[in-house]
């Protein structure tokens, strides 16, 4: 049974009768239970028991630690029948995919945990030169240590791998960081069960009850003075631009400057080289839809701009058109986040052509490909907005010269594909290398949906994509994020 309170110092608590309700994704009814909302009081209470318990759990070893992050991962299998039944229907997503992001958000936190295992001690060791002239050299040593609490928010479109054991609480964890999570309204539910199994872990592993706390609220007061409190020494965000510089607003009303590690979205543009179109017009019209209607197109890495050369467009669409109108509605994360998909298609209807939409059914996204040229993406900076869900923006262009003009104007983005062949890629290294410094992962003929968790990955980008171009918010690289640089000089 879901208490509908949050979890501080390792209590289920309240202190208010202000309450909210997780919505039905599918009918739009509410659900029960009732959540209450956290009072100030209570987060301040979370804040302050994080500080006292960094004390202690940052002081555990890595192995430790990697015990931890090892037993959140089994206690979260261990309640897979609970989540798929809560969170199916607080997402609208289907079982199959909260499954897979069920072992994608285990198997993140066994990665950090593996890695802990293996790290070293010390980055880098410059040993002492006592005889060196005319000054001798101290023994140098570069470390590493966690920032502290940290406040990490959860995404309405990943539950499990972007939510409350997601990435940014399992890499804060492993950094030895303890972790202020405040839910999402989308699915409340789902975090209390998360949470549950993470305070199991908590109590096996013997660690402080400070390390991990879970606020509930629908107040956007209890977000900003979460992200403004004494206590907290970084944040971590993924979610819309809006909301993210609101909270770097607050955060810049601080005494004290902290990092904000925010996953803003992006368009993730598809460049089509030309003559590609030529010789697999219809694999490629299939693997764009697919790509831009997976999960209602609610990845931050859905293609929601194509650039394509004006001579094959028709070619294109014409395999696009019957794939596009064949695609069933799907359902959105929330109403709210389906009402504003509906106006931001509106607004591009506004400013472009619609090319095909999908079948239609209440309460439930269609899918739209519209299209523009080149000068009028150029020339309208409505065109470059992200519109969250399954719409994308066909740009045709005359020339590769309108394709490095576009480059040079986009802002920064989570991904850039470039589809076309071995040779002309080639013959084009100077579209490829201006593409590189406008995103934080650079594809080659495969659609930019899908992140991989492992050492390689780079999720983030240039601004506004991400709030910091220098880190990723997934993979083995992500711990960095909470952790800072010490030099022990003449270290017994």
């Amino acid at each position: 049974m879901l208490s509908g309170l949050s979890f501080i110092n390792g209590q289920w608590q309240s202190n208010s009768d202000d309450c909210f309700y997780a919505i039905n994704a599918i009918d739009h009814s509410q659900m029960q239970p009732q959540f209450i909302n956290c009072s100030k009081e209570l987060l301040d209470e979370a804040c302050l028991q994080a500080k006292a318990a960094f004390i202690e759990y940052r002081q555990t070893t890595p192995l430790q630690r990697a015990d931890f992050l090892n037993e959140i991962a089994h206690q979260l299998a261990l309640a897979e029948p609970l989540l798929l039944e809560r969170t199916t229907v607080e997402t609208g997503l289907p079982t199959g995919r909260i499954q897979g992001e069920l072992a994608r958000t285990i198997n993140q936190l066994r990665l950090f945990a593996t890695n802990l295992i293996k790290q070293p001690v010390f980055m880098a060791h410059d040993f002492a030169l006592p005889e060196r002239t005319p000054l001798a050299r101290p023994d140098l040593k570069m470390s590493q240590l966690p920032l502290g609490p940290v406040a990490v928010f959860g995404a309405s479109n990943f539950p499990l791998a972007f939510s409350t054991a997601g990435g940014d609480t399992a890499s804060a964890l492993a950094a030895g960081c303890t972790v202020v999570f405040k839910a999402h309204v989308a699915h409340p539910g789902t975090c209390e069960i998360v949470s549950r199994a993470i305070e199991k872990a908590i109590s096996i592993c013997g660690m402080p009850c400070g390390v991990f706390s879970l606020l509930q609220s629908k107040s956007y007061e209890i977000s900003h003075s979460l992200v403004k409190h004494v206590a907290i020494k970084a944040v971590g965000f993924t979610g819309s631009y809006r909301v993210g510089m609101a909270l770097l607003d607050s955060i810049k009303t601080r005494n004290e400057p902290i990092p904000f590690y925010g996953e803003l979205g992006a368009i993730n543009p598809q460049i089509i080289l030309p003559n590609f179109i030529a010789q697999n017009s219809s694999g490629l019209a299939q693997e764009f839809v697919t790509s831009m209607a997976m999960g209602a197109g609610q990845f931050c890495t859905n293609p929601g701009v194509w650039l394509v050369n004006k001579e094959e467009a028709a070619e294109f669409k014409a395999k696009l058109i019957p794939l596009i109108e064949s695609s069933a509605a799907q359902t959105m994360l929330t109403p709210g986040i389906l009402n504003a998909y509906a106006q931001g298609c509106q607004r591009l209807a506004e400013h472009a052509e619609v090319v095909a939409s999908g079948l239609v059914d209440d309460k439930k996204a269609s899918v739209y490909l519209f299209t523009t040229s080149a000068d009028q993406f150029l020339s309208n900076q409505a065109l470059h907005e992200e519109v969250f869900g399954p719409a994308s923006l066909m740009v045709t262009y005359k020339d590769l010269a309108e394709v490095a003009s576009i480059i040079d104007e986009l802002e920064g983005q989570l991904t850039a594909s470039i589809h076309g062949s071995l040779e002309v890629i080639e013959q084009h290294k100077g579209l490829v290398e201006a593409l590189s410094f406008k995103v934080g992962r650079l594809i080659f003929n495969q659609m930019p949906t899908g992140v991989e968790v492992c050492d390689a990955m780079m999720h983030g980008g240039p601004f506004p994509c991400s709030t910091d171009v220098r880190s990723t918010s997934v993979g083995s690289f992500a711990i960095e994020r909470f952790l800072r640089p010490i030099c022990y000089q003449n270290q017994p």
